[in-house]
């Protein structure tokens, strides 16, 4: 097993005790702003594993998003109490996506690479983003990761373009039964027209 997994496994065997470093963490973290930018990944081992390294150029960012059901004002003219649509209404996207949207917003100069879930309490949960910055010489002179630097991935999680993003629009999914997913649902139900 690789250090990095071994890593990994011993981060989820703490979250799964929730031990006192868990815990502590998630006060501190209560307390802090809902987007914060960091030194380094609090999960080294899933940080890697998506794509992170240690060098100029990548930027760590944790978010703050509230969990449960997304509020909805209710409607102010007559309705049915069950055509109200306020209650059991629940967003389309994940929690990892909308905090991905987020932190794009906050960074429009930084291009989302991939997220992953640091912890969660009874209230908020917590992700951290890996940004790149396509305009550093570290990024766009290394073939692995300059790919990124092409102006298509601009705001490439508005567009459901990174993993969280895939995984919310249903293109985990492939072969019978996954037919009217690609290239997207509402390209896919205009084809007809």
């Amino acid at each position: 097993m690789s250090a990095y997994k071994r890593m990994n496994e011993i981060w989820l065997q703490h979250q799964r005790e929730r031990s006192d470093l868990v815990r502590s963490r998630l006060i501190i973290w209560r307390k802090q702003g809902t987007i914060v930018r960091l030194e380094r990944p609090t999960r080294l081992g899933r940080a890697r594993s998506l794509g992170y390294k240690a060098k100029q150029g990548y930027i760590i960012v944790r978010v703050k998003t509230g969990r449960g059901p997304r509020e909805k004002p209710r409607p102010r003219m007559g309705r049915k109490p069950r055509s109200l649509g306020v209650t059991k209404y629940t967003p389309q996207k994940s929690r990892r996506w909308i905090a991905e949207e987020r932190v794009g917003r906050k960074f429009p100069n930084l291009r989302v690479l991939n997220s992953y879930w640091v912890g969660s309490d009874h209230k908020w949960v917590w992700h951290e983003v890996i940004l790149v910055d396509p305009n550093h010489p570290v990024i766009y002179n290394d073939p692995h990761i300059n790919w990124i630097c092409d102006s298509v991935h601009k705001g490439r999680e508005n567009r459901g373009l990174t993993s969280a993003g895939k995984r919310s629009r249903g293109l985990r999914r492939r072969g019978r039964g996954a037919e009217k997913i690609r290239p997207s649902l509402r390209a896919r139900g205009n084809r007809g027209k």
